[in-house]
């Protein structure tokens, strides 16, 4: 891609504002820090003459022209990474990520993440976020987490996809991002809601906690399935009645309110029923294992990550406006881990508990 220019007339409107706000107005590709990059680096004139200063005051009828370099390629370098690719075009990729691939390059994975495949599979088509030619990621899945993901492929739409991932559909828009977790126990009642801020561990900086100085996190969430087993535990039933079987696990559907590192594995933790199969959460419950028979212990251990799937997506297209629903339906280990748990016997619907 070539570098380019543009040229924009300053109408009366305009008089007396900052150069870098009339210039996002009319440049909607370029998000207002590159803008301002831009300016600083000598790229814009008023009138013929270079303008550094980002809140210089422009007059109406000025002639702005902005000069656009061509985006640099990417310090990542492009990989060949196989990816299932859910949708596409000028603007966005969906991708069903799979598990054990890291978002992006940082210590430890320099090599082998999403948006070293993601430059190797967009090439040209990405015209740049800030300048280098690299994906715009607006949000991220942990390395064992599977499920959909969407990336930005121009400024434009990394701009209005942040919006979007920051209000988390809380002003009514139909934005949505829904999982399917399979945790250890299963909640009384058959929905709730987690409303709990979440911060650093204070000792170890690889986790997070529930802590009341954090940054508020919200977690809706649905019992859909309760799993027991012939060597399920029992606990008294509510007056009068038979004892009933106490569910060994359950699946349940998430959706976010808000987009912490590590919520819902956090946010489940905190109220007993943390991730099967997660570790850093939940190593006090891996002997639940026992209650299990064969085949469904075996699925579990077969697992080897957090029981976690980006089940549903819906936003509103950055640039056409047009509502985008995904939905993925379980991986294969998953589904495999599903079908065992299902086969144990109770299996109670929500509400018949």
């Amino acid at each position: 891609m070539t570098s380019s220019q543009k040229t924009i007339r300053v109408g009366d409107h305009e008089s007396g504002e900052r150069l870098d706000r009339v210039l996002a107005a009319h440049v909607a590709e370029l998000s207002r820090t590159r803008l301002k990059a831009l300016i600083e680096a000598g790229s814009v004139a008023i009138d013929g003459s270079t303008i550094r200063d980002p809140n210089a005051r422009v007059n109406s009828g000025a002639a702005i022209r902005i000069a656009i370099p061509a985006p640099a390629e990417a310090k990542p370098a492009a990989e060949p990474i196989p990816l299932v690719i859910v949708h596409e075009d000028d603007d966005i990729v969906v991708i069903d990520k799979p598990k054990d691939l890291v978002v992006h390059p940082a210590a430890g994975h320099r090599s082998g993440t999403l948006v070293n495949a993601l430059i190797a599979h967009c090439g040209a088509s990405l015209s740049g976020i800030g300048g280098e030619r690299r994906p715009g990621i607006v949000h991220r899945l942990d390395k064992d987490t599977t499920g959909l993901m969407v990336v930005a492929k121009n400024d434009r739409a990394h701009r209005a996809l942040a919006a979007q991932f920051a209000g988390h559909g809380r002003s009514g828009g139909p934005f949505e991002r829904g999982y399917l977790a399979f945790a250890w126990g299963a909640p009384e009642r058959p929905h709730g809601t987690i409303d709990r801020p979440i911060g650093r561990h204070p000792r170890a900086r690889d986790r997070m906690a529930v802590r009341t100085d954090g940054r508020a996190a919200v977690t809706h969430w649905q019992v859909l399935e309760r799993y027991g087993g012939p060597k399920g535990r029992r606990r008294p039933g509510v007056g009068t009645g038979a004892p009933r079987s106490e569910p060994v696990a359950s699946l349940i559907a998430c959706r976010l309110e808000t987009g912490r590192t590590h919520q819902i594995r956090v946010h489940l933790a905190s109220i007993g029923h943390p991730l099967m199969g997660d570790d850093l959460y939940g190593p006090g419950f891996r002997t639940k294992a026992a209650l299990f028979p064969p085949p469904a212990r075996a699925a579990l251990a077969s697992l080897g990550r957090q029981a976690l799937h980006a089940h549903i997506l819906t936003v509103v297209h950055p640039v056409s406006g047009e509502i985008l629903r995904f939905r993925s339906e379980l991986p294969p280990d998953l589904a495999r881990l599903h079908d065992k748990l299902a086969a144990i016997g109770l299996n109670l619907a929500i509400g018949k508990s």
